[in-house]
């Protein structure tokens, strides 16, 4: 794919989008799903997940919440989508008139478009079975697969990648770039799985978005000594894989140092959240870490394994 950025016409730059047009639309997917991340654990701290005890309506046959703390939380939440849906068609729309035809790009765009409504559709199953905590941990599983397509978009539509002279071209077939790949891989399979057990642990604390909503009845400190193991397991081959990139000046040492920075303040997080009875910001920081962390953990796998930045085109 050619990654010159030519000037975007039409309306608003949809009629001949440039590289940097659609990047921006792919950008702005990538937050709104971040943003729905932190929107929705602010629902569940502040118990405002059944707001509106009904779905598709908010409530007594109605689509307007009821002038309830709870509801009106609930309900923001739930508008959040419309936007979230307007971003991921017009990214689409941009993908599919970018030209020369890049056949990833419009695949991961239409993954996206597809999964925020089916994602509305989880968060609508979540009210209907009242906050099971099997089905909340589902719902915020989806939004991170989301995330991590997201991601994939940005990276493959970044117009102007710029070479570091000090960075060492690294032959696809060495053992260092196998290396990299591979700890790059694990590193991936490892967030995967420090994530998916953080909602277990949520499934068995206090935030369950309802006070009368069920837990998973799992013991929490157990659950939570699962998830801390993860999280120790994620920090070695983090930095194993950052030392290798400092030492062969890999072009993803850049990442590898935003990935471990992010990597411990989310730790340092967890930790005081737990010392300290689970407040409700934290929390939502906590949440808020893992979205990073997903982006984070995908940028280097994708570094990894495109290291000369091929393209699939047309």
């Amino acid at each position: 794919m050619s990654t010159s950025v030519t000037p975007a016409s039409g309306w608003l730059g949809f009629r001949t989008p440039s590289l940097r047009f659609l990047y921006g639309w792919a950008v702005a997917n990538l937050a709104a799903n971040v943003l729905l991340v932190v929107t929705g654990g602010a629902v569940r701290v502040t118990g405002s997940g059944l707001g509106c005890p009904t779905w598709p309506q908010c409530g007594d046959g109605k689509y307007t919440p009821p002038m309830t703390y709870h509801g009106v939380i609930e309900f923001g939440n739930r508008m959040l989508t419309w936007l979230l849906v307007a971003i991921a068609v017009a990214t689409w729309v941009a993908a599919m008139r970018y030209r020369p035809v890049d056949h990833v790009a419009r695949r991961l765009a239409t993954l996206v478009a597809l999964g925020v409504p089916l994602q509305a559709v989880i968060g609508g199953i979540t009210v209907l079975t009242k906050l099971n905590p099997w089905v909340v941990a589902f719902h915020f599983l989806a939004t991170i697969l989301i995330i991590s397509l997201a991601t994939w978009m940005v990276y493959r539509t970044r117009p102007n990648v710029a070479t570091d002279p000090d960075e060492v071209p690294i032959p696809r077939d060495s053992v260092i770039a196998r290396l990299a790949t591979a700890l790059a891989i694990t590193v991936y399979a490892i967030t995967w799985t420090t994530i998916y057990l953080g909602t277990v642990v949520t499934g068995s604390g206090p935030h369950s978005g309802d006070e009368d909503s069920h837990r998973n009845d799992l013991d929490p400190v157990l659950a939570t000594q699962l998830h801390a193991d993860a999280v120790w397991a994620l920090l070695g081959t983090g930095f194993a894989l950052l030392l290798l990139a400092v030492i062969a000046r890999l072009a993803m040492q850049r990442s590898a140092w935003w990935f471990a920075g992010i990597l411990l303040l989310q730790g340092v997080i967890g930790y005081v959240q737990y010392s300290t009875g689970l407040p409700v910001i934290l929390v939502v920081l906590h949440m808020f870490g893992s979205a990073l962390l997903m982006i984070g953990a995908t940028v280097l796998l994708l570094q990894a394994v495109d290291a000369d930045r091929t393209r699939e085109t047309a």
